[in-house]
């Protein structure tokens, strides 16, 4: 192994005791002084590609996220109103955990963007993009509830697709917390909005409807 002198950077013979050009003594620390500056001059090129393929994914991310924002709208002020409504009303239900993202997390859209126009679902009241916590309000969200608390639980169901819920999960969760949140058949067996959920929950979740004892079959009635 040919010995580099530390102090004017020329290579030496493997014996040599003193630099050739500057007489620096290439003693046994001074090999093991340029060894350790090769190891961390290794770690730093590492931790650089590191920090560097991090600052990469973060931006593309951010610009995807980004390109959601741009080609879609905001909602207008009325609708952000109604929207406020309803969350207020899951709040006052103690549905914390979906308040918290409804209020704080949640970038409401008016329209598609441009990934949910090439897969956008037919009688879809909302629509969520998630993990990027982008929700796509309808006009059906607005026109076809009853009040809010119809729109309260269209919400619900889009705050659980925030959580990274798929649709099985949040059809059954509100299902399941109808009464909860209000949302009964007694007030609402005649609304369409609770006439497409059902049907939509007996689709997705039709573990919930094998119960003899109604004639419904509804095993949360």
């Amino acid at each position: 192994m040919k010995k580099l002198c530390p102090n004017c950077q020329i290579v030496n013979f493997a014996n040599a005791v003193e630099c050739v050009r500057c007489h620096y003594q290439l003693n046994e620390t001074a090999v093991s002084e340029i060894v350790g500056a090769k190891k961390k001059s290794s770690k730093s090129n590492i931790l650089r590609r590191a920090i560097i393929c991090v600052a990469v994914c973060f931006l593309a991310v951010a610009g995807f996220y980004l390109s959601m924002v741009f080609t879609s709208s905001p909602l207008k002020s009325e609708e952000k109103q109604q929207v406020k409504n309803a969350v207020k009303i899951l709040e006052e239900k103690g549905f914390s955990g979906e308040v918290f993202l409804l209020k704080y997390l949640t970038n409401y859209r008016g329209n598609d963007n441009w990934l949910n126009a090439s897969t956008k679902f037919e009688n879809a009241y909302a629509a969520t993009n998630f993990p990027f916590e982008i929700m796509t309000i309808y006009p059906e969200f607005f026109t076809f509830t009853v009040d809010d608390t119809e729109r309260a639980a269209i919400l619900l169901h889009e705050a659980q697709h925030l959580k990274g819920a798929d649709e099985k999960e949040a059809y059954e969760f509100v299902w399941r917390n109808r009464r909860t949140l209000g949302w009964t058949k007694e007030n609402y067996n005649h609304s369409v909005i609770w006439l497409n959920v059902r049907k939509q929950t007996q689709e997705f979740a039709p573990n919930l409807f094998v119960c003899d004892w109604n004639e419904a079959r509804d095993c949360t009635e």
